[in-house]
């Protein structure tokens, strides 16, 4: 018999496995463990600042409207028509985009409660004003994940 913990991580593998096997075809550039994490971290902190817009009508509108940030699109939405406009907009705003395996995950970073299909962090929250020790902070992460992502889709093409 194994010990409890060696059942938890083997519980734990079984659930990576599943998000991997639920991820849709066109989930390209996919963010690997270590960059996933550092994208949902940075969602978190976007979320406490007010510089998150979640959800697929909120995005598609604040990229329309020209705001500029990283767009975060869950790899496991079904049906993937709900999404496969997202990068295209992305794409001609010139605005990165990355997809993680899980819309649940990406909600507990967005601090909500409902799976989410795709957020957008903004580098400047829509109203008022951040102070300067959280606007740096943010800026230094968003800078972090947008170079990890760069070099991602520069290897990709």
């Amino acid at each position: 018999m194994g010990s409890d913990s060696e059942i938890e991580r083997t519980a734990q593998k079984e659930k990576e496995k599943k998000k991997m096997l639920a991820l849709a075809p066109i989930a390209k550039p996919l963010a690997g463990k270590k960059l996933c994490k550092r994208t949902l971290k940075l969602v978190r902190r976007a979320a406490e600042q007010k510089c998150l817009k979640r959800g697929v009508k909120e995005v598609v509108k604040s990229i329309r409207r020209g705001n500029r940030g990283l767009c975060v699109i869950a790899g496991n939405i079904s049906p993937i028509d709900v999404i496969t406009h997202v990068p295209i907009l992305c794409e001609e705003a010139n605005i990165p985009y990355v997809y993680v395996p899980s819309k649940e995950d990406l909600a507990n970073a967005g601090a909500t409660k409902r799976p989410t299909c795709c957020v957008l962090v903004l580098t400047k929250p829509t109203k008022g004003e951040l102070g300067q020790e959280e606007q740096e902070k943010l800026k230094g992460d968003y800078d972090e994940v947008a170079s990890e992502l760069s070099e991602l889709a520069n290897s990709m093409f």
